[in-house]
């Protein structure tokens, strides 16, 4: 591609007419290590890595043309045969130029953010979609989910050059149906800009991330940004209604002229109106547009009947008739890790696996668990090092209140010493099991389970490995279990 044609607006304020314009670009990126003859070096500025140092090595390597924060490098030697591009926001102006590079994109794609149920809400819009004949991916948490398997991704929100070139992929694949996970992260680092969202849908919002944000005002921010800056100006925005804060992202919709679906058991559009508990998941009544369906739900859990009325209003916000869009809800399939049965003992009791890593999330899963519990309900669990501290006692207080027998182990410590963590936790639960090695944890309540009794599993969900330190050790809190009750362990 010409770089005149991936500057179409930009300012130039450090460039020359010398005929550039012209030059074939064939490739941008920001590893000074992937830099070829003809390509574009974007310098982003990191929390461990500035690029500005790593300039001169893409250079040497063929780069034709620099992107890089105005005014941080005014000791720079311009060159005639590089052109310097200023930019004041490098990083959304790499996401843009990425845009128009790899050009196409599939015709639907949504944006889901929250603090919980991303996960959830993108494999059932994917299953949904599938099972309406519209071949579909979903990227996030799980990895990329598509019509040809799954495969493993670093990131919630992948890099932009990795989500542009897999975007790129899914539309020659015919795969017009996606929908991104949109972590706060990734819109703060303007990850999802140059992407052509035409639906974004907003979950909930709780604690969550504040060793990066440092407030909840600033979380909000992140998460707003999909609304007011990335959502298409022709876009649908699907909103929770039963959610406080989404009320902020309601009015401003309302303001922009953008057309709303919401859900909950406040709607106007999708409206939950009775739940009825039933031991392998939930008979619900809804109304959608104004026709009542009665379903049997095979999700456990409230908060997985909203995560699944999210997905019906962003399919049918994609196009697709009502009838069959909400007939679908009939045929989801459960989430790996999330409130995953992953096995029943011999005497009939159940061991459950969920993601929960919130004091929100955690209080859902056990409310949910409670009504079906006959006996004791249990819950192990820890919090994750060098994360948001401030959540440790809260998550405590939470598993003390709705659990009958709470074991606080390690989760992934990192770089912190677990014994603290847990001492943190222990804080808000004093009366709680302490059992630092995880597997054990897992064992000795397993073996302790009465008939009736639940166990709930949490924090770790779907992830198969346990980081301590640098060291990422192999664990499946879902196989473990299996395992244990199984008598293999």
């Amino acid at each position: 591609m010409r770089l005149r044609n991936l500057l179409f607006d930009h300012e130039l304020k450090d460039m020359s007419d010398n005929g550039f314009f012209d030059a074939e670009v064939i490739g941008i990126t920001s590893d000074s290590r992937k830099v070829k003859s003809g390509f574009l070096f974007v310098a982003l500025q990191g929390e461990l890595i500035d690029g500005n140092d790593y300039i001169t090595d893409a250079i040497e390597s063929g780069a034709i043309a620099v992107l890089y924060l105005e005014n941080t490098l005014p000791h720079l030697r311009k060159r005639s045969d590089v052109f310097f591009l200023l930019d004041a926001n490098p990083r959304q102006r790499y996401a843009k130029m990425l845009g128009k590079f790899y050009g196409q994109q599939p015709q639907h794609i949504v944006a889901v953010t929250g603090t919980n149920g991303k996960s959830s809400v993108a494999e059932f819009t994917r299953q949904i979609w599938q099972i309406c004949d519209q071949p579909a991916a979903s990227i996030g948490t799980l990895g990329l989910v598509g019509p040809r398997g799954s495969q493993e991704i670093k990131l919630t929100t992948p890099d932009p050059i990795d989500l542009h070139k897999t975007l790129s992929t899914l539309r020659k694949g015919d795969v017009q149906h996606v929908i991104i996970e949109a972590s706060s992260h990734g819109l703060t680092q303007f990850r999802l800009d140059g992407i052509d969202i035409k639906i974004a849908a907003f979950t909930n919002l709780s604690r969550e991330h504040l060793d990066y944000h440092g407030t909840m005002d600033n979380y909000f921010s992140a998460k707003y940004r999909l609304f007011e800056e990335v959502l298409n100006s022709n876009g649908v925005a699907v909103i929770n209604s039963d959610d406080d804060i989404a009320k902020k992202i309601f009015a401003r919709m309302k303001e922009r002229n953008i057309r709303i679906i919401d859900f909950g058991k406040n709607a106007n559009d999708i409206i939950l109106k009775n739940t009825e508990t039933l031991p392998d998941g939930q008979r619900i009544t809804i109304s959608v547009f104004g026709g009542e369906f009665s379903l049997l739900l095979p999700l456990i859990g409230e908060f997985q009947t909203m995560n699944a009325l999210c997905a019906l209003a962003i399919t049918i916000a994609s196009g697709l008739d009502i009838e069959p869009a909400t007939l679908s809800l009939l045929n989801l399939q459960g989430v790996k890790g999330r409130m995953e049965l992953a096995a029943t003992t011999p005497n009939g009791s159940q061991v459950f696996v969920d993601y929960a890593h919130t004091p929100e999330a955690l209080e859902s899963v056990l409310r949910s668990l409670r009504v079906h519990t006959e006996n004791k309900l249990k819950i192990v669990f820890g919090c994750g090092g060098d994360r948001d501290r401030g959540k440790r006692q809260e998550m405590g207080r939470i598993a003390a209140r709705f659990a009958d027998i709470v074991v606080i182990t390690d989760d992934n410590p990192r770089s912190e010493d677990a014994a603290v963590i847990r001492d943190q936790i222990k804080l808000g639960s004093p009366d709680a099991i302490e059992i630092p090695d995880r597997m054990e944890a897992i064992s000795c309540t397993i073996k302790g389970l009465s008939s009736g009794d639940v166990l709930i599993i949490a924090g770790k969900g779907h992830e198969q490995g346990q980081i301590v330190g640098n060291t990422i050790m192999p664990f499946d809190d879902a196989n473990i279990a299996k395992s244990i009750v199984w008598g293999s362990a």
